[in-house]
């Protein structure tokens, strides 16, 4: 099998699993959910989110049943391998939602090959909304995805994303300052695979953290960006990886001014 036919098949599995995923997940949106808590008073998991990744692992398997799989829950490896094929599911990206009863939530589900993100696919069921990305580009219900053309940050939108724990609200407080300081306004939708998906599909200018993301928050998001024509690095301007330390994500046009909110938010807590 040549690599670009192995790439469309794990493209094809990517998305399988992401709806199979979404579909657990939707059935018991805004219904009576079994809730637990992991690290804090907003850190939630439900039995909606093991019973996703359970079904999206099921699919990966019948296909790649060798390859590892990187996921939130459970007992999934929490590092991507450096080296050979490998997985790396969410099974539902913005939990605190989903329990609120808010549409903005999503299965992702991307392929990495020595760390490297080769197909991807979010599926965001309660917004008829699905995000791919293989050899063919990137894509939202089938019509091809551009980041924005915005080239003036002030009639840009930008995210603060990730949320901050209670003991780093300083450091949302200056992300939000510094966002607020240059771009015309700021969102947050509490999920951050849309919200990279958003982006890919040019409705933001900047998404931003200080903070290393975990790789199945971010990974599928970002190989829409990159296959969308938009730029993604850490906090130094180098390109990302799911090892990076924050996550600078733009339209590629107004990056160095997002970078530039990104690196304010590490220089104000540091001088705080």
């Amino acid at each position: 099998m040549s690599e670009r036919d192995d790439t469309e098949r794990r493209a094809t599995v990517a998305l399988e699993a992401a709806e199979a995923g979404a579909e657990i997940a939707l059935e018991s949106f805004r219904g009576e959910l079994d809730i637990d808590y992991k690290d804090g008073k907003t850190d939630v998991v439900t039995q909606s989110d093991r019973d996703a990744q359970e079904r999206v692992i099921e699919i990966l398997g019948e296909t790649f049943p060798d390859d590892p799989v990187v996921g939130e829950e459970e007992d999934a490896l929490k590092q991507v391998p450096a080296e050979g094929p490998a997985w790396i599911v969410d099974p539902i990206d913005g939990t605190n939602n989903y329990v609120d009863g808010v549409r903005a939530f999503g299965t992702a589900v991307a392929a990495v090959v020595d760390a490297e993100p080769v197909a991807a696919a979010t599926v965001c069921p309660a917004l008829s909304d699905t995000y791919r990305m293989g050899p063919e580009g990137a894509f939202r219900n089938g019509e091809s995805l551009a980041v924005s053309d915005c080239t003036d940050p002030e009639a840009g939108h930008a995210c603060p994303t990730f949320w901050w724990n209670f003991d780093d609200r300083d450091e949302y407080a200056a992300a939000t300052r510094a966002l607020v300081d240059r771009f015309g306004d700021i969102r947050r939708y509490g999920c951050a695979q849309l919200e990279l998906g958003l982006l890919a599909a040019g409705a933001l200018e900047g998404v931003v953290t200080n903070k290393q993301a975990n790789p199945w928050d971010t990974v599928a998001g970002v190989a829409l960006i990159r296959a969308a024509g938009g730029r993604v690095t850490d906090l130094e301007g180098e390109r990302w990886r799911h090892d990076s330390h924050g996550l600078v994500a733009s339209n590629g046009a107004i990056h160095e001014d997002v970078l530039e909110a990104a690196r304010e938010i590490e220089t104000e807590t540091e001088t705080a």
